[in-house]
């Protein structure tokens, strides 16, 4: 090992540079959280637009006339960062993660616009997932592939917040992602990442149907199933109990509070992301544990 790496793998040192990196990873995330409902809506309309050109006349009745397709090009690398409410382009120094918010006061420097503290704030957390995770696990691959893990919970989280949409483009490649990692056994073999996989979707699509036979009404959507597979991938089906429990005890416990606190009306539909990354969260750092301490209590 070299004197870098031999620096960098000192714990203080390691969990110190996770940090910052963490925090652009953080900055990188806001764009994600920003961006990528919008490439789906474009995606959407797009689609729409060439079935309908295709059908011709529907029904009888003439189809739309096409929407036009802008020439910016537009993904979560380009056109660069932007305030939303005059177009001012974002320079380097106002991009430093926190720092810039806090120099600003919250504020574009051009029109003075507020900027949410939801940007800050995301990328704290991003800056503290890389160092807990280089801190529980060390410079080892665990750690850096438990970063991944808490950057896309935190970006699915957020989005399904803001739309109730839990996007294929994180979902299905964290999937993916976890299947691969425990092929060398990072987290758990790779039987139980497999099974964990196919049972963590089969779970919710089961209460899915269930629920929609009983009361005709649908519960959740199927970026949760695909969640909760890639938390089954990822930790393996020994914790997706612990998982399911956990989860529906905080979106239980949370959607109370809303309709005690915020008169939130009982048929406004409540992500349910949020709280099955947080459990996954606790599943990949401590399901383990937590598991034997609860099975130890019948056995």
């Amino acid at each position: 090992m070299s004197d870098t790496l031999k620096a960098v793998a000192d714990p203080a040192v390691f969990v110190l540079v996770c940090f910052a990196v963490g925090l652009m990873a953080g900055s990188f995330l806001n764009v994600v959280i920003h961006r990528l409902p919008k490439m789906m809506e474009r995606s959407w309309r797009e689609e729409c637009a060439e079935v309908l050109n295709a059908a011709g006349e529907p029904y009888g009745s003439p189809a739309p006339p096409p929407q036009p397709k802008t020439n910016e090009t537009y993904n979560l690398f380009v056109p660069r960062s932007r305030c939303p409410a005059c177009g001012h382009g974002i320079t380097a120094l106002e991009n430093i993660p926190i720092l810039s918010w806090a120099v600003l006061r919250g504020r574009c420097s051009a029109c003075k616009a507020r900027i949410s503290v939801r940007y800050p704030v995301v990328e704290l957390l991003g800056g503290v997932a890389a160092a807990w995770s280089a801190a529980r696990f060390g410079f080892t691959p665990a750690a850096f592939g438990a970063m991944v893990f808490l950057w896309c919970i935190i970006a699915a989280s957020v989005i399904d917040l803001d739309t109730q949409l839990l996007p294929d483009a994180i979902t299905l490649p964290l999937l993916w992602l976890g299947l691969l990692l425990n092929t060398g056994g990072v987290f758990t073999n790779l039987r139980s990442a497999v099974i964990g996989a196919a049972a963590g979707y089969l779970v919710l699509w089961s209460v899915y149907w269930l629920f929609k036979l009983v009361t005709g009404k649908e519960g959740m959507g199927y970026g949760d199933f695909k969640l909760l597979a890639a938390i089954g991938a990822w930790c393996g089906w020994q914790v997706l109990p612990l998982t399911i429990i956990l989860s529906s005890f905080i979106g239980a416990a949370v959607g109370i509070a809303l309709m005690i606190f915020t008169r939130h009306g009982r048929n406004v539909p409540i992500p349910f992301g949020p709280y099955l990354g947080a459990a996954g969260v606790v599943a990949l750092f401590w399901g383990p544990q937590l598991t034997r301490q609860y099975l130890s209590q019948f056995i």
